[in-house]
């Protein structure tokens, strides 16, 4: 085929691909008319999209190739643009009066970048991607921390309405609030209702025991002693993780250093502690042996001084959770009743006499699932197929878990990617948290949207609390959520303004790890079509957040997630070091690429 041939053939694709953009756009007629003023232009944008891309563009693409033409890969961001001006330029090709040219279009849209500073706000110099950071706990007693936070880097405070409590909150936004005033830089709120997460109930509760265990080498030997904190047993231990036992504070007050506490373990074995720290909350004491240490344990204070020997007992101890052991092949049974977990009960011989079970917080999916459907524990960590379920329970067979088996504890989520799972989209607490977030919050984000009638119930709930100032975040984090996202990007255009989350970890868990990639390109080009912003989150330099240390893999998520209009960290005790290790990537690939656009900078290969 020749050049004039493949000129008349481009002309004739780019012309049915008109007619559909015409077709398409009268079908969403009712749709377009809904959307909101400010969101109409891109909202019949998306539909062209919609229409371009409702075909295998494959061969148009050599073609317009092999003709030294620009091609479709960026015309999400003004689809009629791109097409008539493609047009156009064939016309002037075929009939000889002017030179192939490329086609210019506007690198952002006005309406793009309008919506993302109305939800997201402003961003630093250098750096167009905002990133948002999930607040910890601490963020609430710990001003200096959240200013840090923003001089780092952040500049959208996320609050997460599955954790902590209204005044929690309040002080954790008027902290921000404080913050962003003294520093200059700007903050959104964005508060993310928790949605009808299924997790699974409590697990009963195990023995009130504490291990001790002292530092040993590899061989064995140890090293160095465990430390543990005696404080008086009427006061609450609010300190790290090490060890505490609680005593009377009769105990404490005759206690000295140097003086020497022996007790029999659980097990019967003799151990010595030796006092070697005594201070206003308590005795600190040392232990070189291993010890189990329960409720009511019997200890024996013996005074140096005096050669006095007192006896006291542990006082109340939390109760030590004991996980459920799953491996392939064992059945798990999930109780409609909340009824508190525990391992499977077997026999002298090893057989298994009753099942593992835990509770199940929302039994009503029990009626939306059946038999041979998979389900998924802990974030896919397990995973079986649905054996059979009654009034009582449901059974599953484990297909995937570790050959020495997977742990699985209370309020961990359950995921059914085979089911259609209808439950209500704004649970009772959701209902109760939204007068929170209208008074206080920048942005509402919603959890497990599936269906448009999800957002218009939100949008409803809104409506009638007069918040049509509040911006509306759509998380997509199911199968069923991503096959409707053109549904419910012109159902949320019904507000202004409005933005999509990526949340890819149940995305991942639904769809699986495999498709992760695939499906969050996808979201990229239909909500830079629809000119709604990107979060892109789950998972962000978690290493980083968790331990300070990168691993390479995260470093490439990172600097991919700068095709989005901003990236969500959640929250650790290296947060501050996460954020400016996001905020340099950021500014560094901003150079480099632009959303999907090569800037074609000059590249460095080696830097003075």
């Amino acid at each position: 085929m020749n050049k004039s041939d493949i000129i008349a053939r481009v002309y004739e694709q780019l012309g049915d691909i008109l007619e559909r953009c015409e077709a398409m756009e009268s079908t969403y007629a009712d749709q377009l008319e809904a959307v909101h003023p400010k969101q109409r232009d891109s909202a019949r944008n998306l539909v062209h999209y919609l229409a371009l891309r409702s075909s295998d563009m494959h061969a148009l693409q050599q073609n317009l190739s092999t003709i030294g033409l620009a091609s479709l890969d960026r015309a999400e961001r003004n689809v009629m643009a791109s097409l008539t001006t493609l047009r156009d330029t064939l016309e002037q090709l075929r009939s000889g009066t002017v030179n192939e040219k490329p086609i210019e279009i506007p690198l952002r849209e006005p309406h793009a970048a309008a919506q993302k500073q109305a939800i997201l706000g402003d961003t630093p110099d250098e750096r167009v991607v905002s990133i948002m950071v999930t607040l910890p706990t601490e963020a609430a007693t710990q001003p200096l921390l959240v200013r840090d936070m923003l001089m780092a880097g952040m500049g959208v405070a996320r609050i997460n309405c599955g954790h902590d409590d209204k005044a929690t909150w309040t002080a954790m936004i008027e902290n921000t609030r404080k913050a962003s005033e003294e520093t200059g830089i700007p903050c959104r709120i964005v508060m993310d209702l928790a949605g009808p997460k299924i997790r699974t109930g409590p697990l009963k509760p195990g023995p009130k025991v504490v291990h001790i265990r002292p530092r040993r080498d590899a061989m064995g030997r140890t090293v160095a002693p465990r430390r543990i904190r005696l404080i008086p047993d009427d006061t609450i231990w609010q300190g790290s993780k090490a060890a505490v036992l609680p005593v009377t504070g009769e105990c404490i007050e005759l206690a000295s250093v140097g003086d020497e506490i022996r007790f029999r373990d659980t097990r019967g074995r003799r151990r010595t502690m030796e006092i070697v720290v005594k201070d206003d909350k308590g005795l600190v004491v040392e232990c070189y042996k291993g010890a189990f240490i329960a409720t009511g344990t019997k200890l024996r204070l013996e005074r140096e001084l005096s050669g006095e020997k007192l006896k006291y007992r542990v006082g109340e101890l939390p109760a030590k959770e004991q996980p459920i052991l799953l491996r392939p092949g064992d059945t798990l049974l999930l109780d409609k009743d909340p009824i508190p977990g525990q391992p499977a009960v077997e026999d002298a011989d090893g057989d298994v006499i009753e099942p593992a079970h835990i509770s199940c917080r929302q039994p009503e999916v029990f009626d939306l699932v059946s038999p041979g459907e998979r389900i998924l524990l802990n974030d896919g960590k397990i995973s079986g197929v649905i054996d059979s379920v009654d009034d009582t329970s449901l059974a599953m067979t484990v297909i995937k878990a570790k050959p020495t088996g997977s742990r699985l504890r209370g309020d961990r989520g359950i995921n059914f990617p085979d089911s259609d799972i209808r439950l209500p989209p704004l649970t009772a607490t959701d209902k109760d948290n939204l007068g929170f977030v209208v008074e206080h919050a920048d942005a509402v984000s919603q959890s497990f949207i599936k269906r448009p009638r999800d957002v218009i119930q939100l949008q409803t709930a809104l409506s009638e609390m007069n918040a049509d100032d509040v911006g509306l975040i759509i998380k997509i984090e199911t199968k069923k959520g991503f096959k409707n996202l053109p549904k419910l990007l012109l159902t949320a255009m019904r507000r202004y303004p409005i933005g999509v989350m990526i949340a890819r970890g149940d995305l991942a868990v639904e769809a699986g790890w495999e498709r992760l990639a695939e499906l969050q390109e996808e979201i990229l080009w239909l909500c830079e079509a629809a000119r709604v912003p990107v979060i892109w989150a789950t998972q962000v330099l978690e290493r980083t957040t968790k331990t300070g240390q990168p691993s390479r893999a995260e470093i490439s998520d990172a600097a991919l997630s700068q095709r989005a209009d901003c990236v969500m960290l959640n929250k650790g005790p290296h947060v501050l070091a996460a954020i400016q290790m996001l905020d340099d990537i950021l500014r560094r690939m901003q150079g480099h690429r632009y959303k999907n656009t090569l800037r074609m900078r000059k590249l460095k290969f080696a830097e003075e």
